[in-house]
């Protein structure tokens, strides 16, 4: 079955770094594109970040680029987000999600890993 365990969340000062990865087993990694997603209290759950099979692809949502990084490593069966420069607007529940196609969509992944918390104080 397949799992996706995200791991790094915390409290982190306005203007510092956390470095979120999402390990996965249960499915052939290298064939599915992975995306990062995330849910502030009270809000949507939307997209943040999304990474290519191979990891030569990779696009963002406009409040995080240039401050958000998506890389994944295939032999380790994991994705990774760093994150830089954070914001309290950052604040929320970050997901990974694994699904064959390339999309921006949150109803278009079909696995998603348990979520963990990233919280920014100004």
């Amino acid at each position: 079955q397949v799992q996706l365990v995200e791991s790094g969340g915390g409290l982190v000062q306005a203007g510092g770094s956390l470095r979120l990865s999402c390990a996965a087993s249960g499915l052939t990694f290298s064939s599915y594109v992975m995306g990062w997603f995330r849910q502030a209290p009270g809000k949507e759950r939307e997209f943040v970040a999304v990474v290519g099979k191979s990891g030569g692809s990779a696009y963002y949502r406009d409040s995080v680029k240039g401050r958000f990084t998506v890389s994944r490593d295939n032999a380790k069966n994991t994705v990774y987000l760093q994150m830089n420069s954070l914001k309290p607007d950052d604040t929320g529940v970050y997901y990974c999600a694994a699904d064959f196609r390339f999309s921006l969509l949150v109803a278009e992944y079909d696995y998603w890993g348990q979520g963990t918390q990233v919280t920014v104080s100004s």
